[in-house]
């Protein structure tokens, strides 16, 4: 099963800079998408099912804001959109797919870069998704949970360390957070296999910060520590250009 990940900044948006086309080239089995910026009836399921994908959406309430879906080639056993909260539930940031005895997930954690009160609501989300998927897994032990955390872990993320100590994304509370998270039995996949620095997947769009790949890395294919076995790579691809982020991948026997 080869899962990708992708925050497209605007379904819609990507799809007018050639999404089509990198979705065809994929050839991924399942697509996490984040952010679609769109109502299901303005995500254009006719071009995803030309190319062999079903496709789940859930948007926020809010129009032209967050929402994600998963495209995927095969029908999923069951499908569940939120996580049961309805102040997260309203703003369309968790789908999941089953298949077989694997979940996928595809989420967007919040952003809190735009002040104290979304950075409140960000560590509140974070709090409660944990305890959500600690619940889950008792159900689904494997999972996979693809998607824009907004949080770079370590200095080897994110391209001006002591510059951004103090920004949102980095700042120590969320860092502690997804030390937490990976302690209680996650794997971050790319990382696991790759310990080179500058492998970013989002750029600001100020001050040609992807030309010159000052970026950070705060998207990731997570799984449980039993899919560990079943790990057979995973990777980052940055020159694709449908969004400021660029998908990620990982391949799961």
């Amino acid at each position: 099963m080869k899962v990708v990940s992708y925050n497209v900044n605007g379904i819609r948006a990507a799809v007018k800079k050639d999404f089509l086309s990198w979705l065809e080239e994929s050839n991924a089995d399942v697509v996490c998408i984040q952010e679609t910026k769109a109502q299901e009836d303005q995500i254009p399921n006719f071009d995803f099912a030309a190319l062999g994908y079903e496709t789940y959406s859930f948007s926020a309430q809010k129009k032209g804001y967050s929402g994600v879906a998963i495209l995927c080639k095969t029908t999923p056993d069951k499908l569940v959109k939120g996580i049961g909260i309805e102040k997260y539930d309203f703003e369309g940031r968790f789908i999941r797919a089953d298949f077989g005895d694997i979940s996928v997930i595809s989420v967007y954690h919040p952003s809190g870069s735009s002040g104290d009160i979304r950075q409140e609501f960000k560590m509140e989300w974070l709090k409660d998704f944990n305890s959500y998927i600690l619940e889950l897994r008792k159900e689904r032990p494997k999972l996979i949970i693809s998607g824009d955390y907004n949080i770079c872990h370590e200095a080897i993320d994110i391209h001006a360390p002591k510059r951004n100590a103090k920004s949102s994304g980095f700042l120590p509370e969320e860092r502690q957070w997804m030390t937490d998270f990976l302690a209680e039995g996650y794997i971050d996949t790319f990382r696991h296999l790759n310990k080179d620095p500058d492998n970013y997947s989002w750029w600001s769009y100020r001050a040609n910060a992807r030309v010159n790949n000052k970026g950070w890395r705060i998207d990731y294919n997570m799984i449980t520590d039993n899919l560990l076995p079943q790990l057979k790579s995973a990777g980052i691809q940055p020159d694709a250009f449908q969004s400021d982020h660029c998908p990620i991948w990982v391949i799961v026997e």
